[in-house]
């Protein structure tokens, strides 16, 4: 059965280790920097385990983003769950329970790829698949080496456990000691999956591993960035970062004891790098990724409709046309969702498992990447200055001197100055604050750096498909 947001948040009271300005944080339920995002996380729980949209979140028993699609219908099941769950975070919450539960159901999928000649992880990911499903838990990551330099390989950085490695094996497991970076929504999951997206080099043996344990493991330390959370006066005066910041954080492992039964890759660079690229993990990722992106982006066409509304502006042509091709993007990232679900292909070695299209999976990196900050700007210029000549506070609106001023000047046609001004704030938040400046630079970042992707791209791509056809025009005519 699914838990109920109390049971979750409950969960997060493990003893876990994060810091942030300097402090050891005792409970994260009611911290400034991260009760409010624990809320939301929990409300989603809420959603799937006893609410109207229970049927849509779950099978019954388990959220269908744990579950391995074997038609198309299940594909579209699944993405009406991820689409259910983004809605309630209006596309701000990426790193939620069903991305990565996605990813490891893509893994367990396929688990036999995991068996080596020198270490089996097949059972591994099997009992991973197992215990996140049935337990409802909510799994994170993080798989990013730190940036030092990048001329070198891990194992050849200035000094040797710079970036997570094995430095001990035992009977028992082994101990990992260094660091990981962009722990995206980390500090709030029951487990953390710790590897490595990036290849690396033949002789990075001691990097190449991957494992997972629970957040409350000893010597697991999460070092947060600045919460926005914390900045935020009220969820009036900042509704999308008082709520909905996932946070980032630093691990960093202080000789981490992991048993062999969270272990799923040892020592073994290529594995580690191709069980995201040669399951369906990867693009089970952009499933929910890429539903959440539409998501955003209707919420965001929807600030700008209500902006030009509020501002009298809406009939105008040019401000139309403006619409239009906020529209016309909001349709195209819909279209690559429902694209990818109906080029469907089968998952080699998966029995009967399917997964959205790789190609097309690969080719929505591009497009999010370079169409969420042409979106963005689009909506500042019909916001003009209106969104940063506001009240302080909402709490202005009340202030017995200075409440009727604002009432009288801060209006507009139909909108007395408390909506618009919420109203207003609402958008900033989304499109000027240091919030928002994060989520643009995640949103053309998340799924990696663009010379990655670009490359990638082409080898995906069908460019033998376009040779031939641009060389049958050629065969077709002479001198």
């Amino acid at each position: 059965m699914t838990r109920s947001g109390a049971q979750y948040k409950e969960s997060l009271r493990d003893g876990r280790e994060v810091w942030i300005d300097g402090e050891r944080v005792k409970d994260i339920t009611v911290h400034p920097a991260f009760r409010r995002t624990a809320g939301s996380l929990a409300h989603l729980f809420d959603l799937a385990n006893d609410s109207p949209h229970s049927a849509a979140l779950t099978d019954g028993a388990v959220h269908r983003a744990h579950l391995t699609p074997r038609s198309y219908d299940d594909l579209v099941a699944r993405r009406v769950a991820h689409k259910t769950w983004a809605e309630a975070s209006f596309g701000y919450l990426g790193r939620t329970p069903d991305y990565m539960a996605s990813g490891i159901a893509g893994m367990a999928a396929v688990a036999d790829r995991f068996t080596t000649p020198d270490y089996d992880g097949a059972p591994q990911v099997r009992a991973l698949h197992r215990r996140m499903s049935e337990g409802d838990l909510y799994p994170t990551f993080t798989i990013t080496n730190p940036r030092f330099d990048r001329t070198r390989a891990a194992s050849q950085q200035e000094e040797n456990d710079l970036v997570a490695r094995v430095v001990e094996e035992r009977d028992g497991g082994i101990v990992v000691r260094g660091a990981k970076t962009i722990g995206t929504a980390a500090v709030f999951g029951d487990e953390i999956l710790v590897g490595t997206i990036e290849p690396l080099a033949p002789q990075d043996v001691d990097h190449a591993v991957c494992f997972s344990v629970p957040i409350a493991t000893p010597g697991l330390k999460f070092i947060s960035r600045t919460s926005y959370e914390a900045q935020a006066r009220s969820v009036f005066d900042n509704p999308l970062s008082s709520r909905f910041d996932e946070n980032d954080a630093l691990l960093i492992c202080d000789d981490v004891f992991v048993p062999w039964e969270n272990v799923l890759v040892y020592r073994n660079v290529d594995l580690a790098f191709q069980q995201w690229w040669q399951t369906p993990a990867y693009t089970n990722f952009v499933h929910q990724s890429a539903t959440r992106f539409w998501t955003k982006l209707e919420f965001l066409a929807g600030i700008a409709i209500l902006l030009a509304k509020a501002n009298n502006s809406y009939r105008m042509p040019p401000v139309q046309a403006q619409i239009g091709k906020l529209m016309g993007w909001v349709a195209q990232a819909k279209s690559m969702v429902l694209a990818a679900e109906a080029a469907f292909e089968p998952v080699q070695g998966g029995d009967g498992a399917v997964a959205i299209n790789k190609e097309l999976a690969c080719a929505h990196r591009i497009m999010a990447g370079e169409m969420y900050p042409r979106f963005v700007a689009e909506i500042k210029l019909l916001a003009g200055s209106s969104v940063f000549q506001l009240p302080t506070s909402g709490h202005d609106l009340l202030h017995p001197e200075i409440g009727d001023l604002l009432a009288k000047y801060v209006r507009s046609p139909g909108h007395d100055a408390e909506s618009r001004t919420k109203l207003l704030k609402l958008a900033w938040d989304a499109l000027g604050s240091e919030f928002a400046g994060r989520h643009e630079q995640y949103e053309r970042f998340y799924h990696g750096a663009p010379h990655v992707y670009l490359m990638q791209q082409a080898w995906e791509g069908d460019t033998q498909r376009c040779e031939r056809l641009t060389q049958t025009c050629l065969d077709g005519y002479a001198l």
